[in-house]
């Protein structure tokens, strides 16, 4: 398992639009980790001045989160290996 960031560009994204995208994120990965897929959701930061999003995710690679945010039709400009280097 690794750690991978999503970077979006949402500039102009409503609350309640912002929050459905999490929701589906979250959704989609708990259904592709029922049926097998190593792959959790877990945060989203947001800076709402230039619509920067970045969302973590552990996964066993970066097919499945590309996968999970296709599948969930979240937009998404690129995914990468990150650290998570929250204490």
């Amino acid at each position: 398992m690794g750690t991978y960031m999503v970077e979006r560009s949402l500039k102009g994204i409503s609350m309640d639009d912002l929050g459905g995208a999490q929701k589906a994120a979250i959704g989609k990965a708990a259904e592709m980790k029922a049926a097998g897929t190593e792959i959790s959701y877990i945060r989203t930061t947001f800076a709402p001045e230039d619509g920067r999003c970045m969302c973590l995710f552990d996964a066993g690679s970066e097919a499945d989160v590309k996968k999970l945010n296709d599948e969930a039709g979240i937009p998404y400009d690129r995914v990468v290996e990150a650290l998570d280097l929250t204490p």
